[in-house]
């Protein structure tokens, strides 16, 4: 019965990807720059996004990290990944994308099942790789801009684009329509479990920009802006010396490393250095 939801649910994906095809124009142009129109209220947000990383989120990461053994969190999290394929899947196939929408149709059924639901993550031992994507990317590939940046609550760095993307992908995936209750809450449990463990295990990394940086704000808006562009098939942005004079001459050589620096600067540079093997104490 699961499958058959599962394939017919595929099928009208199928479909649907067929009509936006046809209606849409390509993908979005990649936008540059950074567009905040928001940014006093997403401030605001953000504000109240790092109390309750600071009171609630971290704590409970910590503690889920520490008190469960790693194969139970990792199995967890793979729980999680397994149930989410299927709407993946399902944007696979509205972006017309054969290969990945086959490629997790396999992974789901291989882990689903030797996997034993997904505890074990057999199909990447299989060589068989994930094709991770959302609505907000099959937005992106119907050609719809990535709009202005927002924060949301809870949920953290996002775009207007990828907003209505979040919103869609409660509903996309065919689980949700095929497995009776409590079934169905599996997987957005798991998935929430996931998450409070990604917490707890990159918890330096998350501190340093939300709790240690100078400007969180703007150091995760600029973080997510450049890591989503880049999922889209955007060039990361290099990085650079954090330390260069922006209004540097970018055509001046490199300083000499033996120049005097206390030497003066009103000096006649054709003048002769004399000999360095004069003594200057000879009288």
């Amino acid at each position: 019965m699961i499958w058959y939801s599962v394939r017919r649910y595929l099928w009208q994906a199928l479909t649907l990807a067929a009509l936006a095809l046809m209606a849409a124009c390509g993908p979005a142009p990649m936008a540059t720059g950074i567009s905040d129109p928001y940014e006093a209220s997403n401030r605001a947000t953000h504000e109240f996004n790092k109390k309750v990383d600071r009171n609630l989120l971290s704590p409970a990461g910590n503690g889920y990290v520490s008190s469960l053994p790693k194969p139970i969190v990792t199995g967890i999290g793979n729980v999680a990944d397994n149930l989410s394929t299927p709407a993946m899947m399902v944007n696979s196939a509205l972006q017309v994308r054969p290969e990945a929408t086959f490629g997790n149709f396999w992974r789901f059924a291989i882990n689903s099942t030797i996997g034993i639901v997904g505890i074990f993550d057999v199909a990447s031992a299989m060589g068989i790789p994930e094709y991770d994507t959302d609505f907000g990317e099959t937005l992106h590939v119907w050609g719809v801009p990535e709009g202005n940046y927002v924060e949301l609550p809870v949920f953290g760095p996002s775009t207007e684009r990828d907003t209505v993307g979040r919103v869609v992908d409660l509903f996309t995936n065919p689980l949700s329509y095929a497995l009776d209750s409590p079934e169905r809450y599996v997987g957005p449990v798991a998935n929430v479990a996931k998450r409070v463990g990604d917490r707890g295990r990159f918890g330096q990394t998350v501190d340093s920009v939300l709790h240690d940086s100078a400007d969180s704000y703007a150091q995760a808006r600029l973080t997510y802006l450049q890591s989503r562009r880049y999922e889209l098939g955007g060039t990361p942005a290099a990085s650079g010396d954090p330390y260069d004079d922006p209004y540097g001459d970018p055509y001046d050589t490199a300083a000499d490393p033996y120049d005097d620096p206390y030497a003066d600067p009103n000096a006649d540079p054709y003048q002769s250095t004399g000999d360095p093997y004069d003594d200057p104490y000879l009288q």
